[in-house]
């Protein structure tokens, strides 16, 4: 990539995602302390986890489409902000009630830092590097995922539930360094155009509404979400509960339940970059499709035969590597997304996509609390085993986008013709 990557532009997304993560997953980790001191029952539990994945949804859809409109440095800094004052806010909360506020910030902040800092990064690198560039930027993932268990792990039983949520607040400041940064893009998409006289503005976005018709963005827009759908349900109704499952069906020390999440996570790095090298070699279908039958390949055993896996230590950091590397699929949603939507609408096409998928999380804790109430931890884990195989077969119905120059309105036909 050499001079021409943008490595002061990739290191405020990077970041912004990396905290962006911690902060989401962060609870899942911390959940029955906050249980305990608000005095919830595990159902309020996995309405607790589920909050701020249901308003990343929401958060998408606004941060996306204020992204194309007012630009996208002004709304990549706003996003941080927000999900930083959630965290505080939670923190410093004085009942469940306003706990649940918080995350709920938290989750519309989230929602909108993936698609924009996505976006920006797609858009400034070369289409032969771009799934490589994605999947280095989502690697902030596992590194959210890896901070959030240590501190759940070590910090947590010394400075309480509340301290951990208020110092993630300090992320804030990456906020204000982004926002005056002159290296971030801050041009709204369509910016020209929209800005003409009054009566050029109306024709131009009459011209819009024809050209997104035509463009067929919907059927793209319908099978992406339900892709994100499948894989995120595969990552959330596993990583939500894993750390619990490991501590008490599976009886592991606090110790080991560390070192397995450790492990997962560093399988999961490793998934990334290679994700990303082979989607820009064999195409994005083929590597979606072989990194979920990884991930199936690793969760069946923990689902099936954990009580074996207990006693074959080796076995299960496989199982663990195994799920961890699968799941780097996920980098790969930056890229796809860029390549499915033109660039008119592309900040808020991926918002909205991504973010959907992740709200409709909001049911995945509940998923899992009947499967474990009706098979215990095989079937809470059997889950995640059947969207892993899910999302293998679903993303053969997208397009293949490998290597395309990203869409514009005015150069739909080429990708159109590929659907085709």
């Amino acid at each position: 990539m050499g001079a021409r990557f943008p490595y002061r532009l990739f290191l405020f997304a990077f970041l912004g995602w990396t905290f962006d993560f911690y902060d989401l997953v962060l609870l899942g980790f911390v959940k029955a302390d906050v249980g305990r001191d608000l005095g919830l029952t595990p159902h309020a539990e996995a309405w607790m986890l589920s909050v701020a994945l249901g308003a990343s949804g929401l958060g998408g859809i606004i941060a996306g489409a204020l992204a194309d409109r007012v630009g996208k440095r002004t709304m990549l800094a706003a996003t941080v902000l927000v999900y930083s004052l959630g965290s505080l806010i939670a923190g410093l909360a004085p009942s469940f009630a306003v706990f649940l506020a918080g995350r709920t910030v938290v989750g519309l902040g989230v929602g909108g830092e993936w698609a924009i800092g996505h976006g920006l990064v797609a858009e400034a690198v070369e289409a032969r590097f771009r799934g490589r560039a994605s999947a280095l930027l989502q690697v902030g993932e596992p590194v959210g995922v890896a901070l959030a268990a240590i501190a759940g792990y070590l910090l947590l039983p010394h400075v309480g539930w509340r301290a951990l949520m208020i110092g993630s607040s300090a992320t804030g400041l990456l906020a204000l360094a982004a926002r005056s940064s002159l290296h971030i893009p801050n041009v709204p998409a369509g910016a020209r155009p929209l800005r003409a006289k009054p009566a050029e503005a109306g024709c131009s976005r009459a011209r819009l509404l024809r050209e997104l018709l035509a463009a067929r963005v919907g059927g793209r827009f319908a099978k992406a979400w339900l892709l994100g759908v499948l894989k995120m349900g595969t990552y959330w109704t596993c990583y939500t509960w894993l750390p619990s499952f490991l501590v008490g069906a599976m009886h592991q020390g606090v110790a080991r339940s560390l070192g397995w999440m450790l492990t997962a996570q560093l399988g999961q790095l490793g998934g990334m970059v290679s994700f990303g090298v082979l989607s820009d070699r064999f195409g994005r279908r083929p590597a979606f499709c072989a990194f979920s039958l990884v991930t199936a390949a690793g969760v069946g055993p923990l689902a099936f035969g954990w009580s074996w896996l207990s006693l074959h230590p080796l076995a299960f950091w496989a199982a663990m590597l195994a799920l961890g590397f699968g799941s780097g699929c996920t980098a790969g949603f930056g890229a796809l997304l860029a390549e499915l939507f033109p660039t008119e609408i592309r900040a808020t096409a991926m918002g909205t996509t991504y973010n959907l998928a992740r709200s409709a999380q909001l049911l995945a804790p509940l998923l899992v609390e009947r499967a474990v109430a009706w098979r215990g931890l095989e079937g809470g884990l059997s889950v995640p085993f059947v969207l892993a195989l899910a999302t293998a077969a679903w993303v053969w119905a997208l397009p293949e986008t490998r290597g395309i120059t990203l869409p514009s309105l005015r150069g739909e036909r080429a990708l159109d013709d590929r659907e085709g």
